[in-house]
């Protein structure tokens, strides 16, 4: 922010729908530089002062600031675009004729609003370029900038198609003209997906900034990358291919009935160092700055439970900057067959001044470097093992730069954690998966394998593991306890529990009826906890959930923050939980108790559309940034809540999409950054995904939400639905249908809690499987009541004066 927004921000009163916190808007600028990731330079930035420059490409007055559907659909505050931005940075001259060329032009020819659902646009269809234009325009500036564009988001995927993943006609035209005609040609491409980039080795360009959506700040942080007020900190967290073929996923993405994961393990970089080098176009971790930094004096030390890595950053160039230092592990394949490189640590240095030298500590713990046994290959099935031989870490910036550091020997086989099989792909459903093999020089090449799949009795499972009832009080006490003798410690969670009737502990099941529930905030996502009249009068708070990673949706003004994957982007850990505390005080002030935030699926395929949201397609990178979201919102009291678990990876047919994935995949790639977040940040909320997976819907998935999550990884807090589940029986339990199916899997609430898209009445499985022979106990429903109660404890919400604005909506 410049310093008279600055100054006007901080002097609006704090009533004002549109007042900003200046550090809040401040940090988002800050962030949304830091996240662009400048992937070549041949000496042309930053822009030279004073020079003029030429902007083309509509983009630059029709910025995408943010991805689609509830993700980015914030109420914002302001929005930027490039030409004002670079306009009022007062370091270049703006060629002035070809600016008002395109502000009438693109008054002219309007960009589509996106006003429907799932048919937004995803590009802004270009200006054509006039006989003569771009030679007159060479005439007065040396140097060109031209920007692209490019939207995704939720129910809108990409797809392999000109203004997608593909540039359009008009585009290559812009760039084969421009190119020719200028000495100095500059892209900046707007996108919150990867798209094709082998363009760029087609026209002569001379630097290639990518500017993911950056929010309400965006344009401005870019505009301060391009003139050299920031350095371009970012760095990719993706590969990019040099085709869309080139990808593992391909040919395995985007059918509306499954996906078969057939790339296992093998996901973006993992699969490309391993079998594929030669088709990189741009490394994972790779990122340019404006000054030269250099890794001296690494070391490496060896311990029982940890090892660490130290080493020297110097800034050898002449100009401020940082650097992202990061530490690979290439691990022994054993019986299971590994990847070449995987991320096991990293650190970004703070800004360094020329000459300014930093050491970076990196720990590993043994767990980085193990693989899960999925098989039984190396006679320990359903395990996280060490497998014998060389361990050798690699240290650089980059996933192809990194450099052979030092090693560990391991003598044989160590079993770290011995876990028992939970949601493998089921025998009907058996396809395989890649594997590596080794030639005689050792090199790896593809090779394939059946997937192993399951052979749990998951009903036995269950049977065994039901919880024991909570005796209902006798004598009933009169007058009923409040929650708020729970929270001054005056009553055992339990005693009072034991007092709520059969209709208090199902109505804590569902949350309010609708979206915009009169419980909170208008526009809000909807509430949970305090439901129902009779819960509040025993003092059970509402707790007001809304939108989302970028943004707090409301009918509120609020702040539009840069997307998931420039937060990652930045690999800056620090910087976004500073982000996410700033956001959490805007929380509260909008009254939000939950946000709907962060979304942390992996970038298997560069077409999933709400790629924009997530962070990576590494899950150590994911679940740090996600821990960082996490603890930074809820170091100011508001609770984060975590999405979508799990394996949500494309929008065509979300709600009925079956992602087939190994075991293995599971817990090395699509789970572990949810594994992190859970044991580092504690959310306490979290939210399951629409898809199956391999073919039990999320919300119903009792070996993802109380196996794994609660069993191994010790989760205590409230797991809700994605908003409005599919409905169905439970195959194992006739008796159990709808709700009552997602209780026993310990997906404690229904969210907003209607059984229908924006209906007004829920459905009555929970009842009515209480009812049932061998359908739901009253424990189960005890145990998911405890959960809401415990999660509304935990925020400090009980004692607050519940309002209802307006008539409530009608409660079935």
């Amino acid at each position: 922010m410049t310093e008279d927004l600055l100054s006007q921000a901080s002097t609006a009163p704090a009533d004002d729908d549109r007042w900003v916190d200046p550090r809040l808007a401040a940090r988002a600028r800050e962030a949304a530089a830091r996240g662009a990731v400048l992937l070549r330079n041949d000496g042309v930035l930053p822009l030279e002062e004073g020079a003029p420059v030429a902007i083309f490409g509509r983009v630059q007055r029709d910025w995408f600031s943010v991805g689609y559907g509830s993700g980015g659909d914030v109420n914002a505050t302001y929005a930027t675009d490039l030409l004002t931005s670079l306009r009022d940075s007062g370091t270049v001259t703006v060629d002035a004729e070809l600016a008002d060329v395109y502000t009438r032009w693109c008054a002219e020819n309007p960009a589509d609003a996106g006003d429907v659902w799932g048919r937004w646009p995803r590009f802004h269809p270009e200006m054509p370029l006039a006989p003569g234009l771009v030679d007159a325009v060479a005439q007065r500036s040396g140097t060109a900038v031209v920007v692209i564009g490019r939207a995704a988001g939720e129910d809108r995927e990409n797809v392999l198609e000109e203004g997608s993943y593909l540039l359009t006609a008009l585009e290559r035209d812009m760039l084969a003209q421009v190119t020719a005609a200028f000495a100095r040609t500059v892209v900046v491409l707007d996108a919150g997906n990867v798209i094709d980039l082998g363009w760029v080795e087609e026209y002569p360009i001379d630097g290639v900034l990518l500017a993911w959506l950056g929010g309400m700040e965006g344009a401005r942080a870019i505009a301060d990358v391009l003139t050299g007020a920031v350095e371009p900190g970012g760095r990719l967290t993706d590969t990019i291919a040099r085709t869309y073929q080139d990808y593992p996923s391909a040919g395995h993405f985007g059918a509306p009935e499954f996906s078969e994961y057939v790339e296992d393990v093998y996901v973006g970089y993992r699969y490309f160092e391993t079998f594929a080098q030669d088709r990189v176009l741009f490394p994972f971790g790779f990122g340019l700055g404006y000054t030269s930094v250099e890794l001296s004096d690494a070391t490496l030390v060896l311990g029982e439970e940890t090892d660490t890595v130290t080493v020297q950053v110097t800034n050898t160039g002449d100009r401020i900057g940082s650097q992202v230092v990061q530490l690979y592990a290439d691990t022994p394949d054993g019986p299971l067959g590994t990847p070449d490189r995987v991320l096991v640590g990293f650190a970004r240095t703070p800004d360094l001044a020329p000459g300014a030298r930093h050491e970076v500590v990196l720990e590993v713990p043994r767990r980085m470097l193990a693989s899960y046994d999925d098989a039984g290959s190396t006679g320990h099935r359903s395990a996280w093992v060490l497998p014998a031989g060389t361990y050798r870490y690699l240290l650089g910036t980059d996933a192809r730069a990194a450099r052979v550091l030092g090693t560990r020997e391991l003598p044989e086989l160590e079993v770290l954690e011995q876990l028992e099989e939970a949601a493998a792909v089921r025998p009907e459903h058996r396809f395989d998966r890649l594997v590596v093999a080794r030639d005689a020089d050792g090199r790896a090449v593809p090779s394939h394998e059946p997937v192993p799949v399951a052979t749990v009795d998951l009903r036995a499972r269950i049977l065994a593991r039901l919880p024991e009832e909570i005796p209902a009080a006798t004598p009933v006490p009169s007058p009923l306890p409040d929650l708020a003798a729970v929270a001054r410690s005056e009553l055992d969670l339990d005693a009072f529990i034991a007092t709520l009737t059969p209709e208090d502990l199902v109505d804590l099941t569902y949350g309010d009826l609708v979206m915009d529930s009169p419980l909170g905030a208008p526009g809000n996502a909807g509430a949970l906890g305090g439901v129902s009249e009779a819960l509040r009068a025993r003092g059970v708070p509402a707790e007001i959930t809304t939108d989302g990673p970028s943004g707090i949706r409301l009918a509120a003004h609020a702040s539009l923050l840069p997307c998931g994957t420039a937060l990652a982007s930045s690999w800056d850990v620090d910087g976004v939980r500073e982000l996410a505390a700033l956001h959490a005080e805007e929380m509260i002030r909008k009254g939000s108790d939950v946000l709907l935030s962060p979304g942390m699926n992996i970038h298997r395929d560069p077409l999933g559309g709400r790629s924009f949201e997530y962070f990576s397609e590494d899950p150590l990178l994911t679940g740090r940034m996600a821990d960082a979201v996490v603890q930074g919102i809820q170091s100011r009291g508001v609770s984060a809540c975590p999405k979508h678990f799990a394996a949500n990876s494309q929008e065509t047919n979300r709600t009925r999409h079956d992602s087939r994935v190994s075991e293995r995949a599971l817990r090395e790639i699509y789970l572990r950054g949810f594994e992190l977040c859970v044991r580092e940040a504690a959310p306490r909320n979290l939210m399951t995904s629409y898809n199956r997976i391999n073919g039990v819907w999320a919300h119903y998935h009792y070996d993802l939400a109380t196996t794994i999550l609660r069993g191994e990884w010790g989760y205590e807090g409230a797991v809700m639905t994605d908003w409005w589940m599919q409905m169905s029986q439970d195959p194992g339990f006739p008796a159990l249908r709808d709700s009552a199916y997602r209780v026993r899997a310990q997906v404690d609430v229904l969210m907003p809690g209607a059984r229908e898209h924006f209906g007004t009445v829920r459905d009555d499985g929970v009842a009515d499987a209480l009812a049932a022979q061998d359908g739901l106990t009253l424990a189960e429903v005890q145990r998911s009541a405890r959960t809401v109660l415990r999660s509304l404890l935990r925020a400090g919400l009980v004692g607050r004066p519940a309002t209802v604005r307006g008539p409530e909506a009608a409660r079935s």
